[in-house]
């Protein structure tokens, strides 16, 4: 991402971690996250799995007993869980890449092949401010996503193979138009009846339809709107062959986004987590709410021309969606 204006990250006493010990295949496990982090001083929670729990009102009731610093090693929808909490009190979140794609922590520039290297944020970090994400009351640090993104995770399989399940589920969930009917509306812009609907915490990359690339900036006060509808299952057919990149809108906005259907709930994929929410969905950003402690020596932006592995596959199903259909109502 592009640097912000940051800070040192000093003074947490009391700092709190919340470890998903499942996520990533049991990273946090194999990196001794929980370990490292109490020889900080940290105070760690295990997410205990066979219990149901949940985990904003963990992070409230640390808070409530003096925690000054949020953190969670986990995938991105625990991330966005707790740090929603820590948004809403004013305290500083870490993250600390445990799960299996971790793309916020891409997108700051974290380590993703040494998440127990994170943890330096909290000897000699800086404090970036970046956004957040609201869908209806709900936070996300990457995005949402309605109609066929909504019905790829939807799929037990997206977790474990996020390329492949799309490949195998959007052909035929565009060919066949399911789901509830939306209506996408921002600003004087209404979209009719997309099949798939990604809004974002900041805009994806101008060459990312699929949200599986890298945001230039998490501070820019703008949610990434990309919305698009199948044409004919011949044409589909078409374009996974070719490979062409086509056929799809894509807005930056700093307005509400709100997403109609004709359901009281729908189906949505909320940072990767398979939730419904009510209808309407307003999806609104909050911008530099979040304050984030990162190492200040780290990665940072890949080199120009990277792409994740599998980004051709990855292209050719995102190459899926077809021509927008969409009116100006001014």
């Amino acid at each position: 991402m592009t640097e912000n204006a940051s800070r040192p990250a000093t003074g947490a006493r009391r700092p709190y971690l919340i470890v998903n010990p499942h996520s990533g295949g049991g990273k946090a496990s194999r990196f001794r996250i929980a370990q490292r982090a109490r020889a900080f001083g940290v105070q760690v929670f295990l997410i205990d799995h066979s219990l149901p729990q949940d985990l904003a009102t963990v992070a409230r009731r640390a808070v409530d007993d003096g925690a000054d610093l949020l953190g969670v090693a986990g995938g991105d929808g625990t991330q966005a869980l707790v740090a929603e909490v820590a948004a809403e009190s004013g305290l500083p979140f870490m993250v600390i890449p445990a799960g299996t794609r971790n793309h916020f922590a891409m997108d700051l520039g974290l380590d993703r092949e040494d998440p127990s290297a994170a943890l330096e944020a909290l000897r000699d970090g800086v404090e970036l401010r970046v956004d957040l994400g609201y869908a209806g009351e709900r936070a996300f640090v990457n995005n949402v996503s309605f109609g066929a993104y909504a019905a790829l995770v939807q799929d037990p399989a997206y977790r474990e193979d996020k390329i492949g399940t799309m490949v195998r589920i959007l052909p035929e969930f565009l060919a066949h138009h399911q789901g509830p009917e939306l209506v996408v509306r921002t600003g004087l812009l209404t979209v009719d009846r997309p099949d798939a609907v990604l809004v974002s915490n900041n805009p994806y990359q101008i060459d990312d339809p699929a949200g599986l690339d890298r945001r230039a900036q998490l501070d820019s006060g703008l949610l990434g709107v990309l919305a698009a509808r199948a044409e004919t299952p011949a044409e589909t057919a078409a374009r996974l062959r070719s490979g062409q990149m086509h056929g799809l809108t894509r807005l930056a906005t700093p307005d509400d986004v709100v997403i109609h259907a004709d359901p009281p709930v729908v189906p949505v994929g909320l940072d990767g987590e398979a939730v419904t929410l009510r209808t309407p969905v307003r999806c609104r950003i909050s911008p530099r709410t979040l304050r984030v402690w990162v190492p200040r020596h780290r990665p940072g932006i890949a080199p120009t021309g990277w792409r994740p592995p599998g980004w051709s596959v990855a292209q050719r199903a995102a190459s899926l969606v077809g021509r927008f259909h969409g009116r100006h109502t001014a």
